[in-house]
């Protein structure tokens, strides 16, 4: 195989490429009950602000103006000018706590924008986000996101992602794919979030790569792929990190340019010129080409504003008003795109930043870390409004560096009634991802009200569990590589014997190839070179257990 080509799949290898119990299977996110409408092709967008948002210069807290503006921010502080303009909420529970827009927000159109969003009633704004013991370090703070930690441990664990780790349990029946479960734009750094726990390659980073011809694909490894492994070893499973990423970028090549250039992935409204904008672009039209991509994640940098936050005194422009601009004018574009058909109602996008910044400004016309900030989530099935009160500005003094401390939300709730409450993803599946070890609670037993609109709600009847723990139970081989070429390597784990028989079966249920393999022989690869391209599923057994996995035979 050429491995500066993409590989080329027949038709039988497309995102319905799979066996009818296998279609079934993935399907169970479509819940067939009177009572559960179809979510299987719902997906999450994630806009990641890059270096700490400032909240309090994005949402002012109006009853505190004064002192915010004299005292904490004199050089810096948003003016209101246009009062009933900028205002988004009137009172919080009687508490008459205004909330300001930054004028960014709008574009100068109080129609338009995030406040445009959140007048049409879907957008939705989720005051003091963070978690418990916030570290302020850039490197940390992202780790502890991606990975679904708090500042006081790493139970969750620190080698795989709480994105993965969803993925691969919700969307388990989907793996082998064919496509990305997850894509990722915007930085050359892949995100941890979305490394898993036991299945490689669930999602892939597209930064840098043209539109029209997406991935160039790893360099891959010199020659054929090592026919034997070594197990138990960490060179063993990074090298057979190695091959399943080689393998299967591949083929999520082809599928995302098969998806970008399918006749039905178009915008359906202008976008601005820049480089947000052009990833949200991307995004819709793919998803409008039919890519059944789960969860996307774009980038937006240069949020750590220590210098020239605003320009200059009682001068809003700078880099803050540009990332805002930049910011809202995208996301207002692409909710306008993924609305104009029914794409809309099975997307959320949100916003999230790996902590805030001090209520008090520095020297530099800017602010230094800090560790809340709000997050705003966004889409026709997300219940416009406000959760949570204004900040107590009182709260930040010397003695605590400035910090405004309190947590209203914390971040893995969010995404927690994100998960359950428009994917329909149960308590097992939320629990691997994440679990609050900090008070031994579920973040199922402490979701947010009032995110999903009711139209778009999951009822708890309609809740999937789809997870790999039965498949781990059982595994006792693993193959490589996938998609395969010629040969097909098989690995067996911990105790299978020696003898394997194995069957081959393509997606009409034949069997197209089978026999034994002799391991203490050596005998640890099948050839496949002539089986046509396409979807199959491989059967292995020892005489007492029996395992299929899916595999994908590519063309040269």
């Amino acid at each position: 195989m050429k491995r500066r080509e993409f590989i080329k799949l027949s038709s039988t290898a497309s995102a319905l490429g799979l066996l009818p119990y296998e279609v079934g299977a993935a399907l169970k996110l479509a819940n067939t009950s009177l009572n559960c409408g179809d979510i299987s092709n719902r997906k999450l967008v994630l806009i990641e602000l890059k270096g700490g948002n400032d909240g309090l210069n994005t949402l002012i807290p109006y009853d505190q103006y004064g002192y915010y503006s004299q005292t904490l921010r004199p050089d810096i502080y948003i003016p209101v000018n246009n009062y009933n303009d900028q205002v988004v909420e009137a009172s919080f529970t009687g508490t008459n706590q205004d909330l300001i827009f930054n004028p960014a927000l709008m574009q100068g159109n109080i129609n338009s924008g995030f406040k445009g969003l959140y007048q049409d009633g879907t957008l939705r704004v989720l005051q003091s986000v963070g978690y418990p013991a916030a570290n302020k370090s850039h490197f940390a703070s992202i780790d502890l996101w991606a990975t679904g930690n708090d500042g006081n441990s790493w139970d969750n664990g620190k080698d795989s992602g709480w994105m993965g780790r969803f993925m691969e349990e919700a969307y388990a029946n989907l793996f082998p794919s064919n496509f990305p479960v997850g894509i990722q734009l915007g930085s050359s750094n892949t995100w941890l979030g979305f490394h898993a726990e036991h299945e490689h390659g669930t999602a892939l980073n597209i930064e840098g790569q043209n539109s029209e011809n997406f991935y160039t694909v790893l360099n891959g490894l010199a020659g054929q792929a090592p026919q034997n492994i070594p197990q138990n070893s960490h060179y063993g499973s990074e090298l057979q990190y190695i091959v399943d990423t080689d393998a299967s970028a591949n083929t999520y090549a082809e599928a995302i340019q098969n998806s970008f250039n399918a006749s039905g992935a178009t915008n359906l409204v202008n976008y601005p010129d820049t480089d947000l904008a052009d990833q949200l672009k991307t995004v819709a039209r793919l998803i409008r080409g039919g890519i059944q991509t789960k969860v996307y994640m774009v980038t937006i940098g240069g949020f750590d504003t220590h210098n020239n936050q605003n320009q200059g005194s009682n001068d809003i422009n700078g880099k803050h008003t540009e990332l805002l601009t930049e910011l809202s004018s995208a996301v207002d574009a692409f909710v306008a795109d993924i609305n104009s058909d029914s794409v809309g109602d099975d997307v959320i996008g949100l916003t999230f930043s790996e902590f805030g910044r001090k209520a008090i400004q520095n020297g530099n016309y800017g602010t230094d870390h800090g560790e809340i900030a709000p997050m705003f989530v966004f889409g026709k099935p997300v219940q416009g409004g406000i959760s949570g009160v204004n900040v107590n500005l009182n709260e930040a003094t010397t003695n605590n560096n400035w910090q405004i401390k309190t947590v209203q939300h914390d971040y893995r709730q969010v995404f927690a009634t994100i998960m359950q409450d428009f994917l329909g993803a149960d308590d097992s599946i939320i629990d691997n991802a994440f679990f609050d070890n900090t008070n031994q609670q579920s973040f199922s037993d402490n979701k947010l009200s009032s995110i999903i609109k009711p139209s778009h709600f999951v009822d708890p009847s309609c809740y999937i569990t789809l997870g790999i723990d039965q498949v781990k139970k059982e595994s006792f081989f693993a193959t490589y590589p996938n998609p395969v070429y010629d040969n097909l390597f098989i690995n067996p784990l911990h105790d299978a014997t020696s003898i394997l028989g194995y069957r081959i079966i393509d997606t009409m249920g034949r069997v197209i190839k089978k026999g034994t393999l002799d391991l203490d022989q050596g005998y640890r690869s099948i050839d496949v070179l002539a089986l046509k391209p396409g979807v199959y599923v491989l059967q292995l057994s020892d005489g007492e257990r029996s395992e299929h996995k899916k595999i994908i035979k590519a063309s040269v």
